[in-house]
């Protein structure tokens, strides 16, 4: 989905949060719509839709932070705000790779970085084989969120 059309999207859904009388949701709502036309004011063009998902999963990994800080701090309350804005965003990115799909993807990037060097990539071949699971999941057109797929290639490139 072009970023227009995710703008559009989320203005339309930000009416009807509104109608429903859904403060959590509505206040969502308007911090994706303002995060997405700020980064296109930066940027001084329109946002590609890899750019619009990358505004997105930032806002998630904000979001995931501010629970680990809230928890830490024993404010489960506001703990719970967070965890709710982050179902209200992920709605709007591509659905996300469980484990076991996201293990299999992994284990082809290492087999492919060993076909292609002749040997079991190492530790040092790492940011060869993210690339490449990277690349894996944006022709899929799914997600997983980085530091998921660091542990497993670590894991893999391990064993």
């Amino acid at each position: 989905m072009d970023a227009g059309a995710l703008e559009a999207l989320v203005s339309q859904q930000v009416v009807t949060a509104l109608k429903a009388h859904d403060a959590v949701r509505t206040g969502t709502l308007r911090l994706i719509k303002n995060a997405l036309k700020n980064k296109a004011i930066e940027k001084r063009e329109p946002l590609t839709p890899a750019e619009s998902e990358q505004v997105l999963a930032t806002m998630i990994k904000q979001r995931r932070d501010s629970i680990d800080q809230y928890t830490k701090g024993n404010r489960p309350e506001l703990a719970a705000i967070e965890a709710a804005e982050i179902v209200v965003i992920e709605e709007f990115l591509p659905k996300a790779l469980d484990e076991a799909g996201l293990d299999v993807l992994v284990a082809e990037a290492v087999a492919e970085v060993a076909t292609a060097s002749g040997k079991k990539p190492t530790q040092k071949e790492m940011g060869l084989v993210m690339k490449s699971v990277q690349g894996k999941l944006q022709a899929a057109g799914v997600r997983a969120e980085g530091r998921t797929v660091s542990e497993l290639v670590k894991k893999q490139l391990a064993s």
